[in-house]
């Protein structure tokens, strides 16, 4: 799957992209919200999610995706949080300012 399939499976296309996210329950650490949203492709799970901070009463989020695979649901969940929070603890609110980390 090329990087182009890749964000229109994440963010939708008529073209009919098999690659598919399910969100988990999201996690709250340091203030930041954490979805993980692994993309099921083919019985492997991507690493990929977004993570959520309220700004002045604004709701601002970035996603992420990473080439990191799983065979097994909870742990590309688990494994997209343990991203997400490596993320937030090196860049911190400078993410939130970006659509994509």
């Amino acid at each position: 799957m090329g990087l182009g399939n890749l964000f229109k499976s994440i963010f939708g296309s008529s073209s009919g992209g098999t690659a598919k996210s399910t969100a988990a329950d999201p996690i709250e650490y340091n203030g930041f919200t954490i979805v993980a949203e692994p993309i099921n492709d083919g019985g492997q799970y991507r690493t990929a999610g977004k993570i959520c901070k309220s700004v002045d009463g604004e709701m601002r989020e970035t996603r992420f995706i990473r080439a990191d695979n799983n065979g097994d649901y909870q742990a590309a969940v688990d494994h997209c949080v343990y991203k997400a929070k490596q993320i937030i603890d090196e860049q911190g609110e400078s993410i939130l300012g970006r659509e994509m980390v």
